[in-house]
């Protein structure tokens, strides 16, 4: 494991475990992520990466450990914690720019003015200028996972969230995709999590991966990424990343 570890960790998780029944989903995941820092989950099928997410969402409470952030317990769902998901969940009775709205509901002294200026700002950031007053069921799936980055941007979190926001679109859009999330990361270098199941991705994005054991998962190793920022999908074509994915790769594949 790599001996690195945040001076002040903004996300902390300590002796997690997760039972769904009689079933051990997670069993003493220990894990520290740094202000600003960009981290991805990767590991084999059913191994929990998803369900840590959700506990550090706050979604679902732990079976025992403690989750904290800034040293604070989390305890449910928070505007601290943005979250994108696989599929963007937006309301289809809204405009793109009302589902961004949406989120800035709960900002105290915004009026409806500022809030839709803010929408704004945010789809013009994710390239969508121009769909604001579009509806989902009008936009391509990639758009419409701009439309959830966008939405959990917009109301300042500290921590991005995001379970396989890509894996559902085509290889073209993803990769587009991610070259957007750089961009955005290096603009406003807030906290991200990201699990993942394309090794590629948490390489290129990613300033260490944590990759967990087959269920019930455990954090199996962490592996730092020294390839050098600001970084596009370019980076992959250096020796330098491929050794690491060839080492994380081999890292899930040894322990199944």
């Amino acid at each position: 494991m790599s001996a690195q570890h945040p001076a002040s960790p903004k996300l902390r998780a300590a002796g997690i475990v997760k039972r769904f029944g009689s079933v051990t989903a997670l069993e003493g995941v220990d894990l520290e992520v740094g202000t600003n820092e960009f981290v991805s989950i990767v590991g084999a099928s059913g191994c929990g990466k998803s369900t840590l997410l959700s506990l550090i969402a706050g979604l679902e409470e732990p079976t025992s450990g403690t989750l904290e952030v800034d040293g604070a317990p989390i305890t449910g769902p928070g505007r601290d914690r943005g979250v994108v998901f696989q599929h963007a969940t937006l309301m289809p009775w809204l405009t793109v720019q009302q589902n961004v709205e949406f989120a800035l509901r709960g900002e105290r002294g915004l009026s409806r003015a500022d809030r839709a200026d803010r929408a704004r700002d945010f789809l013009g950031l994710v390239g969508l200028d121009g769909f604001e007053r579009a509806r989902p069921v009008e936009l391509s799936g990639g758009m419409q996972q701009r439309v959830a980055l966008a939405r959990s941007l917009s109301y300042g979190p500290e921590i991005l969230l995001m379970d396989e926001p890509f894996g559902a679109l085509d290889a073209l859009t993803r990769r587009t995709m991610q070259e957007l999330l750089l961009e955005v990361w290096e603009r406003h270098r807030i906290t991200v999590l990201l699990v993942t199941h394309d090794i590629g991705e948490a390489v290129v994005t990613s300033d260490r991966v944590i990759v967990m054991s087959p269920r019930p998962g455990r954090v199996q190793q962490i592996v730092d990424v020294p390839i050098e920022r600001p970084r596009t999908l370019a980076s992959e074509r250096t020796v330098e990343f491929q050794d690491l994915q060839d080492r994380i790769l081999g890292l899930i594949h040894g322990a199944e």
